[in-house]
């Protein structure tokens, strides 16, 4: 099934970009394991959450210009259990470089997203875990092969019914769900409430897009989510917000009711 129409002019500009892209030698990674990661926090009393480095995107006012590495000290410190680099220059902001200085200086999972659209994008820099987006990808099962043979752990990403049935076929066991519709940009948590239920139980499954507080962690936990994926409300892009506090108060958000 395609997906892929109707899509914001902003969507349609990453993607274009993302094709003019690729990878140069294999990538072979030791990935950090997520689930352990999930695991820990959850033992530890914190909600698993996936802290974004995210210097900008079409969606947010401002620029973080802040060392990428620094940034992902403060959020590990404030509790998060693994981190999400953005690798994309264009739109973002972002580079495989960053994700590299924050591999080096963190010991928690660290995600790349991007725009992957086929597997010789997946050999640019060595992460924990990879990014697939249901919605813009051909033969994802083949792709989320690739991406295990690397040694990359997928996390595909979705937004419906038929999105989530893609990923499940190709294999997925980690899924993402996201809150926002890549048609329109809007954000509405209902998304994972709708499509979490349809989740098998051994799949972990990821809230991810329009998590703002504390209350949206706890309504996303209520509704499945073993973790979170949260990058504006961490990074505060209209100023200087403090990175570590703001991870501390979602990762509490659930022994601070």
């Amino acid at each position: 099934m395609d997906h892929r129409t109707g899509l914001a002019p902003e969507v349609e500009s990453i993607l274009e970009a993302a094709r003019g892209r690729s990878g140069g030698e294999r990538v072979s990674v030791d990935a950090r394991p997520f689930p352990d990661a999930v695991e820990a926090a959850e033992a530890d009393g914190r909600v698993p959450v996936i802290a974004e480095v995210k210097p900008t995107s079409p969606t947010t006012d401002g620029r973080r210009v802040d060392d990428p590495a620094e940034l992902a000290e403060a959020m590990v410190a404030g509790g998060a259990s693994a981190i999400s680099v953005l690798t994309e220059p264009t739109h973002f902001g972002g580079s495989p470089e960053a994700l590299t200085a924050v591999r080096e200086a963190v010991d928690v999972p660290v995600l790349r997203k991007d725009f992957v659209l086929e597997e010789t994008g997946m050999d640019v820099v060595e992460a924990d875990l990879l990014l697939l987006i249901a919605r813009f990808v051909d033969d994802l099962g083949d792709l989320v092969a690739a991406a295990r043979e690397r040694g990359f752990q997928a996390l595909v990403e979705v937004h419906d019914a038929d999105e989530l049935e893609d990923a499940l076929e190709a294999g997925a066991d980690v899924v993402g769900v996201n809150n926002r519709d890549l048609a329109e940009l809007e954000v509405d948590l209902e998304t994972f409430e709708r499509v979490a239920p349809e989740v098998p139980e051994h799949v972990t499954v990821i809230a991810e897009s329009g998590i703002a507080s504390p209350a949206d962690v706890r309504r996303m936990r209520a509704a499945g989510a073993d973790a979170l994926l949260v990058g504006s409300a961490i990074m505060d892009h209209g100023g200087e917000g403090d990175v570590e506090a703001n991870t501390r108060e979602l990762t509490r958000a659930e022994t601070q009711i």
